[in-house]
C-alpha cells in the first residue's frame, strides 16, 4: 500500500518530517560507500566521516527548517532566495564540520567562481536539491507545481520525498568536500589535511592517487556539464543519489525542466539537437543496414550454395571420366 505525504501543515506534517529524519539517519549505520560508476568528492572518505558529515547536514537542514517556520516565510519567498538559503546551509554546515572534527586551523571560503563545472553543474540544479523538498517539509505536498513531477502534488508517495532528502544528504556533502578540497588547493595540503585528521581511505593517501582522483572528476564533471547534463534536462529526467543496503547508488526521475531547457547555452542546444538527429535517423540507418546486410547475406549464400554446388558436380563428373 502506497502511503502519501501530509498535504498541508499540521500536527500530521510534523509527525512524518521527524520520522522521514529519522529513518533517512538510520540509513546512514550502513555501507556508505559508492556503488556506482561515477565517482564522488565524498569518495575519498572513510565511512565513519561519511556517517558524521551526513549527521551534521541533516541537523543543519533541521535548523534551517525551523527557522524558515520562524520567520514565517512565504513559499514565493523560499523560491526567491532558494539560491542563497542553499548558498547558507553550505556555509554552516562547512563550519559545523570543521569545529566537529577540530579544523580551526583551515579558513574556507566557499567558492562562486564558474571556471568549475562542478559549480555550473549545481547552479544549473541547485533548485531541484533544496526548493522542492523544503515546500514538502514546511508547508506539505498539495504546495507544489502540479506538473514538477509525474504524479498528482495531493498524492505524493513519502518514498518520494526521502528520496529527495537522500539526494540532498549526499550531494551537499559532496559540495562540502570539493570547497574544502579547493580551498586547500594543492595535492600536498589535500594529502596532510587526510592523513593527520584520518578522514581519509588508506588508497587516496599517495599523491599520485589523489592527483588521479582530482582529474578523474575534473573530466567527470565536464562530460557531464556539456553532454549529460543537457540529455537529462532534454529527457525531463533528474539523477538522484540515494542510500541502499549496498551503499550509495543512483536512479533518475520525472522531472519537469522546461525552465532549465530554456536557459541552454548554446553549445548545449547544439548537443541537444544532435539528440533529436540521433533520435530521429539511428532507428532508420539500423533499419535500412538490417535489410542491406539480409541482402548481402541472402546473394553470398545462394551464390555460394550454386558455386559448391557447381564445383561437386564438376568434380564428380572428372572422377567419372577418370574412371572411365
Amino acid at each position: 500500500m502506497v502511503k502519501y505525504w501530509p498535504c498541508k501543515q499540521g500536527m500530521y506534517l510534523n509527525h512524518e518530517v521527524a520520522h522521514l529524519f529519522a529513518y533517512v539517519k538510520q540509513k546512514f549505520n550502513g555501507d556508505l560507500s559508492n556503488r556506482t560508476n561515477d565517482n564522488l568528492y565524498i569518495d575519498i572518505l572513510n565511512n565513519s566521516v561519511k556517517y558524521r558529515l551526513f549527521s551534521i547536514i541533516l541537523v543543519e537542514l533541521e535548523i534551517l527548517i525551523l527557522d524558515l517556520i520562524e520567520l514565517n516565510l512565504s513559499i514565493k519567498t523560499i523560491k526567491r532566495l532558494n539560491y542563497k538559503i542553499l548558498y547558507d546551509l553550505i556555509q554552516k554546515i562547512i563550519a559545523h564540520f570543521l569545529v566537529e572534527f577540530h579544523f580551526n586551523d583551515y579558513p574556507i571560503i566557499l567558492i562562486k567562481g564558474q571556471q568549475y563545472s562542478y559549480l555550473q553543474i549545481i547552479l544549473v540544479e541547485y533548485k531541484w536539491l533544496l526548493e522542492s523538498l523544503l515546500i514538502y517539509l514546511i508547508f506539505g505536498s498539495m504546495y507544489i507545481d502540479n506538473d514538477a513531477f509525474v504524479f498528482d502534488a495531493q498524492y505524493t508517495p513519502i518514498k518520494h520525498v526521502a528520496i529527495l532528502l537522500e539526494n540532498l544528504v549526499i550531494q551537499v556533502s559532496n559540495l562540502v568536500i570539493f570547497t574544502i578540497l579547493e580551498n586547500l588547493k594543492s595535492l600536498s595540503n589535500i594529502a596532510i589535511f587526510l592523513k593527520n585528521n584520518k578522514l581519509c581511505n588508506v588508497t587516496c593517501i599517495s599523491i599520485r592517487s589523489l592527483a588521479v582522483f582530482r582529474n578523474s572528476l575534473v573530466c567527470q564533471n565536464w562530460i557531464y556539464l556539456y553532454i549529460i547534463q543537457p540529455k537529462y534536462i532534454y529527457s525531463s529526467r533528474y539523477k538522484v543519489w540515494l542510500i541502499s543496503s549496498k551503499g550509495l547508488v543512483t536512479k533518475y526521475i520525472y522531472a519537469y525542466r522546461l525552465d532549465d531547457f530554456i536557459a541552454l547555452s548554446r553549445p548545449k542546444l547544439i548537443l541537444v539537437t544532435l539528440i533529436e538527429l540521433q533520435d530521429l535517423i539511428i532507428p532508420k540507418l539500423e533499419k535500412f543496414l538490417l535489410i542491406f546486410i539480409k541482402l548481402i547475406l541472402y546473394i553470398f549464400i545462394n551464390v555460394l550454395g550454386n558455386g559448391i554446388v557447381i564445383f561437386i558436380r564438376m568434380i564428380m563428373l572428372g572422377i567419372d571420366n577418370w574412371l572411365k
